[in-house]
């Protein structure tokens, strides 16, 4: 099919005022100036309205918490544990959660979804779609990054416990412990497979899903809202040579020019919520702007379901009020996010090759008022 008579924001190229989006096999295959000369059988008119890339989220809990379910839908936090590196968001995800449908309704048409903060080491985030009934047809990337957490959530579900950790020290040394034990581990299997006298180490599943992290070809995604935490998080990457990046960073806008400096992307938010705990003290919606104006890489995160996931857009929005450039805000929820989680050979942009993922917009899309017209998924319009 074809999109037609459409006012085309790639993102990672010139705003085209009229033009036309060419799909084959759910992909995107042309994207061009019009007049569109080919059949008007498969043309679909978007009249004079916005097509952007489908929204990306970057850091969520969607189908983790289920939407208005106690216990039996809550299935983000092993806090029995403080290191579950082994455990798999695809294995918890409910895709038929209603939130599903509000963040496809929304123009949310991808989003990083995983374990939450309870653990120093929660587990392994996956990327996928919101438009599906079964994990493996909207899987993108599984892993596509190993959760960590510093700061205040981890103390505080372990001091309850009388368990460690229950001070900073012990979550970083946690951290650090089974970093340390799966290069070991790593160490071990590599000796085994290069000398036949060598035993291979017994099989365990936490330091081997910690092998890609330390091998350096599986991000860590740090949950630090601190400043104290990030450099933290920083230093723990420096010791282990770590591919991380930031989330939430709340007071990563005090040292802007330092996190710039160190080439550390920041996946801010939430920015609509209240302080509801220490660490939310210093919340502001104007991070975003001054993290990107130090030149820090930043994408705009709901923390889903802290923010319902239909509010990423109004999120971008309130950052371009307190400064953010439009443009960037649009990057912040399409390109940058799927960028820093390295799934932008798939989404982030229109552009040829990529997934068809599209939303149709008849006013601004980072405005209250706005709501998507129509919404396509891997070709197919779902909205």
């Amino acid at each position: 099919m074809v999109i037609i008579n459409a006012r085309i924001i790639p993102v990672d190229k010139t705003i085209i005022e009229s033009g036309f989006v060419g799909i084959e096999n759910g992909k995107i295959s042309e994207v061009s100036a019009m007049p569109y000369s080919g059949s008007d059988a498969d043309a679909f008119d978007a009249q004079g309205g916005i097509v952007l890339p489908g929204f990306v989220d970057a850091h969520t809990h969607l189908g983790m918490w289920e939407d208005a379910m106690g216990f039996e839908g809550d299935d983000g936090n092993e806090d029995t544990d403080p290191s579950t590196p082994h455990l798999r968001a695809v294995d918890a995800v409910n895709p038929l959660d209603r939130c599903f449908t509000e963040a496809l309704a929304s123009g949310v048409t991808t989003v990083v979804t995983g374990p939450g903060s309870s653990n120093p080491i929660g587990g392994q985030l996956c990327a996928m779609k919101t438009y599906g009934r079964r994990m493996e047809d909207m899987i993108i990337k599984a892993p596509v990054a190993m959760k960590m957490a510093l700061g205040e959530n981890p103390k505080t579900v372990y001091h309850g416990k009388n368990q460690a950790p229950v001070t900073r020290m012990a979550t970083a040394a946690i951290i650090r412990q089974q970093l340390f034990h799966a290069k070991r581990y790593d160490e071990d299997k590599r000796r085994a497979e290069q000398d036949e006298e060598a035993e291979q180490p017994e099989y365990d599943a936490k330091y081997e899903a910690l092998l890609p992290v330390i091998r350096g070809e599986l991000p860590v995604h740090f949950h630090a809202h601190r400043l104290d935490d990030i450099f933290t998080a920083q230093r723990l990457a420096k010791e282990f040579n770590l591919n991380h990046v930031i989330i939430h960073g709340t007071q990563a806008h005090l040292a802007a020019d330092l996190i710039a400096a160190d080439n550390t992307r920041v996946l801010c938010g939430p920015l609509l919520c209240d302080r509801s705990k220490p660490e939310l003290h210093g919340l502001t919606p104007k991070s975003p702007a001054l993290l990107y104006n130090a030149g820090v890489k930043v994408a705009i995160i709901t923390d889903h379901p802290v923010i319902p996931e239909n509010y990423l857009a109004l999120c971008a929005g309130l950052a371009v009020r307190e400064g953010l450039p439009y443009e960037q805000a649009l990057r912040a929820i399409t390109l940058s996010p799927a960028e820093i989680c390295q799934i932008d050979d798939r989404v982030g942009s229109i552009t040829p090759g990529k997934d068809a993922d599209l939303v149709l917009f008849k006013d601004d899309p980072l405005t209250v008022t706005a709501k998507p017209s129509a919404v396509f998924c891997g070709g197919m319009r779902v909205l």
